[in-house]
């Protein structure tokens, strides 16, 4: 464990986190999908998107740039088709009931797109993939990040988009939902802060510094002059970022990306499209060609061990050991939880507390 990192168990920390809330003006439920959110994020070992993300959330509600308690508000809807206008409320929230939403009509009508946009951040995609996964659905995401750019298309060296991630979710009878989660970035950008936090390098490849040379330094992209992220895949990240701006920002009624952005709230707009997939006629086939198809991918060379994961296979493994052993929390990223926490009233003994540290 690193000098000064705290290891807490998953319900402390969830307590940490409805306690900020509920003191922020969050209702039970609200603080119950926020917290199950953020820990469920740190105990798959995305970090990124898990508790540290609190104090963005304060300062954005401290800007009135997040709303509390909203719901989402139906602007059109047309046979399977939903449009929603996230209110700018807080994105666990937002996203939970517009997947719910989108559910629903899946199961009715056999399948349905969600067109979510204006809500805060909605935080690890691939939660919303397993929230459909979890009701039978396939389901596939496209999101977009109205913030400080921070990503560099490909042959660009400014930033001018954000991370854009993507989300596929594929359930399975008898076994876990395989989970595509991924943003079109080489690093989200919370990966990025939880690295400049503890002082630690990006792997090579990450990162550019403002004068467009390569860095593994992350407070290039913290401090002035900034640097930007890389796409993933060069060309082939930045594609999917593209059309992420175009599905999840312009086409949802929502915003793409188009200047720097100095608002505090993290706005994402998000398309969902779900699938029932036992109302497809071939059903049968689909199910089977799946399973057999998994079978030859992990089906190891003579003599050679298991070797191949599906995707959500090391997140499945992660939260097995976090469960068991505690939530590593750095200490700068604590400091600024009780930082944030303080400016709407709760202590840092209240939190410690909480945490049980």
């Amino acid at each position: 464990m690193a000098s000064g990192e705290k290891k807490i168990h998953a319900d402390n920390l969830k307590s940490v986190a409805r306690n900020i809330f509920s003191s922020a003006g969050s209702s039970p439920r609200e603080c119950d999908l926020l917290a199950d959110h953020l820990i469920e994020a740190n105990l798959k070992g995305h970090d990124s998107h898990g508790i540290g993300m609190i104090p963005a959330y304060i300062t954005a509600l401290k800007a009135n740039e997040l709303k509390l308690n909203a719901a989402p508000r139906i602007v059109s809807e047309f046979g399977s088709t939903l449009v929603l206008d996230g209110g700018l409320g807080l994105g666990q929230s937002i996203a939970h009931e517009a997947m719910a939403m989108g559910i629903d009509r899946a199961k009715a009508q056999g399948s349905s797109i969600v067109a979510l946009h204006n809500s805060h951040h909605i935080g690890r995609i691939g939660h919303w993939a397993e929230q459909c996964a979890a009701a039978g659905l396939v389901s596939i995401h496209f999101v977009n990040v109205i913030s400080e750019p921070v990503v560099a298309p490909f042959g660009g060296t400014v930033a001018r988009v954000v991370t854009n991630p993507i989300s596929i979710g594929i359930p399975r009878e008898g076994h876990a939902a395989v989970i595509v989660d991924f943003a079109t970035s080489r690093l989200a950008h919370g990966k990025i802060r939880v690295a400049y936090n503890k002082g630690v390098a990006v792997p090579d490849g990450t990162l550019i510094d403002a004068a467009g040379h390569s860095t593994n330094d992350p407070a290039t992209l913290f401090n002035d002059p900034r640097g930007a992220i890389l796409p993933f895949g060069e060309h082939k990240g930045w594609t999917l970022a593209f059309a992420c701006e175009a599905l999840a920002g312009a086409l949802t009624g929502g915003e793409a990306i188009k200047g720097f952005v100095t608002q505090k709230a993290i706005v994402n707009n998000m398309l969902s499209i779900l699938i029932e997939p036992n109302r497809i006629d071939n059903a049968p086939s689909y199910f089977r060609e799946r399973e057999e198809m998994i079978a030859w991918v992990q089906t190891p060379a003579p003599g050679a061990d298991p070797s191949v994961l599906l995707p959500g296979d090391p997140e499945r493994k992660t939260r097995a050991e976090r469960l068991r052993d505690g939530i590593p929390v750095d200490p700068a990223t604590w400091a600024q939880i009780v930082a944030a926490a303080g400016e709407i009233g709760v202590s840092a003994s209240t939190l410690e507390e909480a945490a049980g540290v």
